[in-house]
Order: structure tokens, then sequence, then C-alpha cells
């Protein structure tokens, strides 16, 4: 298997695509306006104490406010709290290796006796603010590498339960003890079995540096401010999932490009020529038919073998999949065999719906139903199976007597929502639109427009790729006729994600201009 990043870098957000075998298994969207991202670091004000669910409401700047539980304020709370108040009193930052850790807070405490109202703290989000809710935070900081996870105010080593071999585990744990410096408390993930300690040392450094120089803005910083901003979501993705099946990494922005080519040099320098620069006239994401995907994957109704389909509802407390075989009619297999075939077919889509779509809660999935057991327990194992390289955390439950499958995942950003179905963008609505035929006659307005009064001499179109086929037909078509009647440096690009009537101007540096007419219906 092979796999392949695409990275869409556009004004409002950035979108991050991972195809295996040229299959959409993973999408991000992140907006460029700025989000709570999972690892931003924030000095908050505790707002209100709530006793009863021993938790605290933080401000950290988000319109809601935070949640942090009691359990979530970590057992070197302590620690914590005394190195906030030493950089206060001495107005200078201490060396964290030289201080002397506090005792670990009691794990049966209550939020009262540690916390009081407009008290300003150190915290980290663990959760995005997701519907209503605002975001969740730990006070346990830490920072993320890719093969461990460091822990400032605490001096042990933990070692990944995914790493079997007791050998390596004792050699990582042994190894991470003698080169940590004190007071650091390191997590080793799995990604660092069979590693050296050259690659464990420098990403280890690289880290403490982190913490060394994000720690200072404490000093000046009034609550709530931003204290450590996560690395971008496109290299936070890479830092996860980068492994040497990613053929390509194809970038459509320069300084991203730049941005992810660095990383890969630092964590496999062998592996630096993956970064692409994608410079083609198409949009990237249709380019690498990813737009057309996620037209057909993001719908309720998903397609995926035969005419079988699956139904996916969602509300606030868990999501909903029915599987159905359509009309699917494979007449040499019986009832039986025919549902346990479009099952096995089902979990594989549902596998990767859960991974794309980020679904997260509780999920249940509506099987056909199956009298033998020997089916139902494949169908469990399979389902393992294809979730085994599920990042997220997940438990799976058999199937009930109803033929209903519990999966848990977890959840720690907005489940992935797009709106597959498409308002008219001529009619809005309404119903009623110009005649067709006059379309064309509109753009060549806009070009006029273009031309004549704001003096744009180079620009492309955007349009449908049925109508750009339409006015690119021909020797003498209307492109040409345009170009030549206005003497204008013009482009038509056909986009997948425009209406038949729509349209958008660029200019030569990319940026849209705005053209766009008043509604007018008679």
């Amino acid at each position: 298997m092979t796999s392949e990043l695409v990275v869409d870098v556009q004004p409002k957000e950035i979108t991050i695509a991972v195809l295996e075998d040229k299959k959409l298994v993973e999408l991000q969207q992140e907006s460029q306006e700025g989000s709570f991202a999972v690892g931003n670091i924030y000095l908050g004000k505790v707002k209100k104490l709530m006793p009863a669910l021993n938790a605290a409401f933080v401000n950290v700047g988000h319109k809601k406010d935070a949640f942090l539980h009691y359990l979530d304020l970590g057992v070197e709370f302590n620690s914590i709290l005394d190195f906030q108040k030493m950089v206060e009193d001495k107005k200078k930052i201490p060396q964290l290796q030289k201080m002397k850790l506090k005792p670990e807070i009691d794990k049966e405490g209550s939020i009262s006796d540690i916390l009081k109202v407009g008290q300003e703290i150190l915290v980290q989000i663990a959760k995005e603010p997701i519907s209503t809710k605002g975001p969740r935070l730990t006070a346990e900081i830490s920072f993320a590498g890719r093969f461990m996870v460091l822990i400032p105010f605490i001096d042990r080593v933990s070692v990944s339960q995914k790493i079997k071999s007791r050998e390596e585990r004792a050699r990582l744990r042994q190894l991470i003890q003698s080169i940590k410096p004190k007071n650091y408390g390191v997590i080793i993930r799995t990604n660092a079995e069979g590693k050296r300690v050259a690659d464990l040392d420098a990403e280890l450094k690289v880290l403490v540096k982190r913490w060394d120089d994000h720690v200072g803005k404490i000093m000046k910083a009034k609550a709530p401010s931003l204290i450590f901003e996560e690395t971008g979501r496109t290299v936070a993705l890479l830092r996860d999932i980068f492994s040497p099946s990613f053929e390509q990494i194809h970038v459509n922005d320069k300084d991203v490009s730049r941005q992810i080519a660095e990383y890969v040099s630092i964590i496999a320098p062998e592996r630096k020529n993956v970064v692409r620069d994608y410079s083609g006239a198409l949009p990237i994401l249709d380019n690498f038919g990813i737009t057309k995907q996620i037209k057909s994957l993001f719908g309720k109704t998903v397609t995926f073998k035969n005419g079988a389909y699956l139904i996916i509802e969602h509300t606030e407390a868990l999501h909903v999949i029915d599987v159905n075989s359509g009309n699917r009619n494979k007449s040499k297999l019986g009832q039986e065999d025919s549902a346990y075939e479009v099952n096995l077919a089902a979990a594989e889509e549902i596998a990767r719906q859960l991974r794309l779509r980020d679904m997260g809660g509780i999920i249940v999935i509506d099987f056909i139903d199956m009298s033998k057991g020997e089916h139902r327990n494949k169908l469990l194992s399979k389902m393992q199976e294809l979730m085994s390289g599920d990042r997220a955390r997940h438990n799976i439950l058999p199937l009930s007597k109803f033929g209903l499958m519990q999966i848990t995942r977890q959840r720690v950003r907005p489940e992935m929502e797009i709106a597959t179905s498409e308002e008219c963008p001529t009619c809005f609505g309404k119903g009623k639109i110009k005649a067709s035929i006059l379309f064309t006659d509109t753009l060549e307005g806009k070009i006029d427009y273009l031309v004549n009064k704001l003096k744009v001499k180079k620009f492309s179109l955007h349009i449908h790729p049925y109508v750009a086929a339409f006015v690119q037909q021909g020797l003498f078509s209307l492109k040409f006729k345009w170009k030549k009647k206005y003497n204008v440096g013009l482009k038509v690009i056909p986009d997948q994600k425009l209406g038949f009537l729509q349209y958008v101007f660029y200019d030569k540096d990319g940026n849209e201009i705005d053209l766009k007419e008043e509604i007018e219906m008679k």
C-alpha cells in the first residue's frame, strides 16, 4: 500500500487529504483565521468553580469558558503552581532542572482546595470546542514529538503498551532515563520501537528547547493569553502518520511546502525529496481526484459495493449506521452467505468512514442479520483488523442479539461535515434562472468590466468543467475570441467545486476578484 499527502492551501483554510492507493482515507480542514487546536498552551484565568462536578471553568479567550476537571490537573500541579509563583516573585525564569518538585496532589481531592476564582493557571487544550461546548483542558503540560511526549515537572519514564517486546521496552526505558534532563517526564511512543539513541536524543533536545523557548512568555503574559501554539495541522498530522510508505507529499503553497520539507529533513533525512510543489492549472484537489471522492463519501447515503449502501445519521450523543444490500442480487449465494458478504464489505467502508469523517463518541452499526455464530465472530474480527491502524483510541463490542455492533471512538475535535448537495448558484433556491444560453454573454460582460473598468489585464476564470469544455471547444473558441477582442491574458480553469452556471475570477496572484452580481428575480 502506498500513501500520498495532498495539501491545499487557500486564503481562508487549509485542506489536508491522505490517500492510500489513490483512495481518500483522511481529510482535515483547518481555518486560517485561527482556532483552539489540541496542544495549544494558554495562561488562563479561573472563572467559576463547580464543586458538584469537581471541576472549574477557565477563560482562555474562547467565547465559551473551557472545562477543567480535577483529575485533569495532573499529579504535578503543585509543582506547576510553585513554578508560576517563582516567575512572579523573582521576575525571571527559574531553571526547571534545579527546582525541587512539590508533592503530588491527592487523587481524591477537591477542586475547591486547589483553585480559586480569579487565579491564573497554565493549561493546555485537550479537546477542541465541539458543538455548543467550549474547549476541554488539562493542566498536565506536554509536548508531543514523533517518538516521545515530553512532560515537564514530572520525573518518570513510561513506555507505550503497544510495544510488546519486553527487551525493547526495557532498552527504551533505560536509554531515555539516561539521557533525559532532571524533572522532565517522558512517554515513549510506539514509533520509537527500534530507533537509535541518536534519533531519540535529537528529538528529546528539540522538545526540551520548545519548552525553554516558550516558557518565558509567562512572565509578560496577561490571562487569557496564548503561550505556545501547537505545530500547524499539516506538520502535526505528518508527525503522527509519516512512514516510508509515503511516496509523495503534494503542496500548492511554497511556504507550507518549505515547512513540511524542513520537518521531513529532521525526522527522516533520506525521505526529504518526497515533498513536491504543485503548480498545475487545475485546483490541486481536482487534479488528484479528491473533490469527486469528497462529494461521494460525505453524504447521508454512501454506496460501497455492487449496489449495497450505508445510511449514516448522527446526533449530539451518538452516530447510527445502517447497512443495506440495495438492489444487489446474487443467485449463487443464499441469504445467509449474501448477508455475510455484504457485511464484510460494509465493515471495510465503515472503518474508512470513521477515520475519514473523524467520527467520535458512540457509534451503533445495524448490520444485516446473520444467523451463524461463525459469521458473526468473523465479522467482529474483520472490524477489529480494519480498525487496527486507526490512531484514535477505540473499543469494539461483539454483535448483540439484534445484530447491532457498538463502537466507542476517541473524539478530540469536531466531526468533519461537508455538504454534498449544492444550492443553485444562479437562482439561490428560488427555482427560476436566467436563460442559460445567455451565460456566455454574462461571462463576456464580466471580462469587459475587468479589462476596461478595473484595468485587470491578466486573470483566470474558474467555471464548471462542462462549461469550460464549451468555452474552449474548436480552433476559434470563445476563449480565443475573448483574448483577441480584449487583448488579455486569460486562463480558463475547470473547477469541480462550482455549479453549472457559477464562475469565479482570480487575479495573477491567485486572489479572488469579487464580481458577484445582485440577485435579480423577475
